[in-house]
C-alpha cells in the first residue's frame, strides 16, 4: 500500500517493533503517535495486479541449492512467537542456536538459559535497543536468521538479513502489502538466499494426511478447495499490553479484507501445487460489517479504556474467493472476533473423494475403485470415514514425515507438534543444501491476498488480478512431492 510523504508509517514501524519485541510500556509511544488509517492508502487495482519485469542480474530461486553443511546455525529475531522455533532448533540435533535477539531483556536471558540446559551451550544474547538486531544478523556464523517479529518488520529485517548472505524463515504472513512481497522476492533472486515463509499449519497432520493422499491421486482432478483462519481472539490476544495487543488489533483499524491469511491457505495451496503447475488468477472479496471488538471494547473497556477511541473498520468475517489459472476455485474466510470454535476448514474436493476438517471427515466416491478403501461402505449421505474410523484411516496412510518424526514433534511441543515437524524439514533441507518446500514465491503469494482481498473489498467486491511473482515460472516448477 502506497503512502503519502506525510504518513505516520515510521512511527507504525517503530511501535510495532517495540511491542512485537517486548518493550515496555513506558517506552511505547502515545497513541496519539499511532497512524491514522485515513493515512493508509490501497495501490490501485493495476498496480497491485502488474508483474514486475525481473532487476537485471536477478536469477530465480525456486531451484535454488546450496552447499550441503553438518551443522545449520540459526539466529532468532523475536522471542514472543520466536521462543516455540528457538525450542524446536534446540531439539534438533542438526541444528544449533548460534545467537537469540529481543528487546526484553528477560526474554533473550530465558531464551538462552533454556537452550543451554537442553544443549550445554548458551548463545549469545542480543537485547535492550529497538535495531540490536542489526548487530546479530552481521555475524558470520549464522546461517539462517528467523524472523518473529510484528508484521511490520517482517520485510526490513528479511531484506538486512539476505544482503548480509543469510537465508530467511520469516513467520505469517511474511509481508503486509504486495509491494513487499514483491521486495521479498526480488531480494531473494539478487542474493539467492532462500526466504522462505514458516507456515506451520502445512506441517499438522492432518494437513500432511490429506496432501499425501492429493499426491496419490486419491482425490482425483482437483477442482475446489475451502480454508479459514477462525479464532476467537476478541476478548483476549487483540487488547494483551506487552504483546501482540499492542500492535494486531490496529489492522483492523486500517484494513478490512483477509487480515491473516496464510494458516488455512498454505496447506490448501500445496494441495493444488500454486506455483508449482497452477497459480492465482483472480480475487473477489466480501465483508461482513463490523460489531464484535467495539461492542466488546464499549462493554469492558479493556486496559482502563485506553481504547475508547479507536475505529475498527475490518468486517468481522471476510469471505473471498480465488480463482486460479486452470480454473479452480479456493474459498478461504477470516474471522477472528465471533463466537465460534477455532476451525481452519481444511477443505478439498476432486472428482473421486472429498475431505473436510473441524472435525475431519472423508468422502469417497463408490466408483473410485481406490485400493485404499478395502471394501469401505460409500453412500451419499454419509462420510466414508469419520471420527475413529478416519483415524484409523489416517494412522494406515500416515504422510513419511509424521510417520518419522510426529511422535517426537508432539514431545517436543509447539501447536501439537507442527512447529516441530516444520523447524526438522525446513532446516533439514538447509542442512541438504536442497530447496525448501516453502519457497519465497510462497510466502509471496500466500501474504498478498492480504491486500488484493482488501482492495476488492474496497472497490465494492471487483475481482483483483493477482501478479505472478514467479514470472511465468509456475508453469514448468516442479509440483511439491511426498517429502521425507
Amino acid at each position: 500500500m502506497n503512502l503519502p510523504e506525510n504518513s505516520h508509517r515510521r512511527d507504525f514501524l517503530k511501535l510495532g517493533a517495540l511491542a512485537g519485541l517486548g518493550l515496555g510500556l513506558s517506552a511505547v509511544p502515545s497513541a496519539e503517535a499511532k497512524p491514522d488509517p485515513r493515512d493508509l492508502k490501497l495501490l490501485s487495482a493495476s498496480d497491485i495486479s502488474a508483474t514486475r519485469p525481473r532487476p537485471a542480474g536477478n536469477k530465480p530461486v525456486w531451484d535454488l541449492t546450496t552447499k550441503p553443511t553438518e551443522k545449520v546455525r540459526c539466529g532468532f529475531i523475536g522471542l514472543n512467537r520466536g521462543r516455540g522455533h528457538v525450542n524446536s532448533a534446540a531439539n534438533i540435533p542438526f541444528a544449533e542456536v548460534v545467537a537469540v535477539c529481543d528487546i526484553v531483556e528477560q526474554r533473550a536471558k530465558s531464551a538462552a538459559e533454556n537452550v543451554k540446559k537442553k544443549t550445554g551451550k548458551e548463545p549469545a544474547m542480543y537485547f535492550g535497543d529497538e535495531n540490536v538486531w542489526e548487530k546479530m544478523i552481521a555475524r558470520d556464523d549464522i546461517d539462517v536468521v528467523y524472523v518473529a517479529t510484528p508484521w511490520e518488520w517482517h520485510v526490513p529485517m528479511a531484506l538486512k538479513a539476505m544482503e548480509h548472505g543469510k537465508h530467511v524463515f520469516i513467520e505469517v504472513s511474511a509481508a503486509v502489502t504486495v509491494d513487499e512481497c514483491w521486495q521479498l522476492v526480488d531480494m531473494s533472486e539478487k542474493t539467492q538466499r532462500h526466504c522462505a515463509i514458516i507456515e506451520n499449519c502445512c506441517y499438522g497432520e492432518e494437513e500432511l494426511f490429506v496432501l499425501n493422499l492429493a499426491r496419490q491421486g486419491f482425490f482425483g482432478d482437483l477442482k475446489h478447495a475451502e480454508c479459514a483462519y477462525i479464532h476467537n481472539l476478541a476478548g483476549g490476544v487483540l487488547w494483551s499490553l506487552g504483546s501482540e495487543g499492542d500492535w494486531r488489533r490496529d489492522y483492523h483499524r486500517f484494513m478490512d479484507g483477509n487480515l491473516y491469511p496464510t494458516h488455512g491457505l498454505g496447506p490448501v495451496a500445496q494441495y493444488l501445487n500454486i506455483g508449482r503447475g497452477d497459480a492465482f488468477k483472480f480475487v473477489v472479496s466480501v465483508s461482513s460489517p463490523e460489531f464484535n471488538l467495539t461492542q466488546f471494547r464499549d462493554k469492558h473497556q479493556p486496559n482502563k479504556g485506553k481504547h475508547k477511541d479507536e475505529k475498527f473498520v475490518c468486517g468481522d468475517m471476510n469471505t473471498s474467493i480465488i480463482k486460479t489459472q486452470l480454473g479452480r476455485t479456493i474459498m478461504i474466510q477470516h474471522d477472528v472476533v465471533s463466537p465460534r470454535p477455532y476451525s481452519r476448514i481444511n477443505a478439498l474436493c476432486g472428482t473421486k473423494a472429498t475431505f473436510f476438517g473441524y472435525p475431519g471427515r472423508l468422502a469417497v466416491d463408490a466408483d473410485s475403485g481406490h485400493p485404499l478403501l478395502k471394501g469401505a461402505k460409500v453412500n451419499s449421505h454419509e462420510w466414508t470415514f469419520e471420527k475413529e474410523k478416519l483415524t484409523a484411516f489416517m494412522k494406515e496412510n500416515q504422510h513419511p514425515l509424521i510417520r518419522k518424526i510426529g511422535e517426537l514433534g508432539k514431545k517436543v511441543g509447539g501447536h501439537g507438534g507442527m512447529d516441530f515437524v516444520m523447524n526438522y524439514r525446513m532446516l533439514d533441507c538447509l542442512r541438504q543444501g536442497i530447496t525448501p518446500d516453502m519457497t519465497v514465491y510462497d510466502a509471496a503469494d500466500w501474504s498478498s491476498i492480504l491486500e488484493i482481498s482488501a482492495k476488492s473489498v474496497k472497490d465494492g467486491s471487483m475481482p483483483i488480478q493477482c501478479p505472478d511473482f514467479t514470472r511465468g515460472g509456475w508453469k514448468t516448477i516442479k509440483p511439491l512431492g511426498i517429502v521425507s
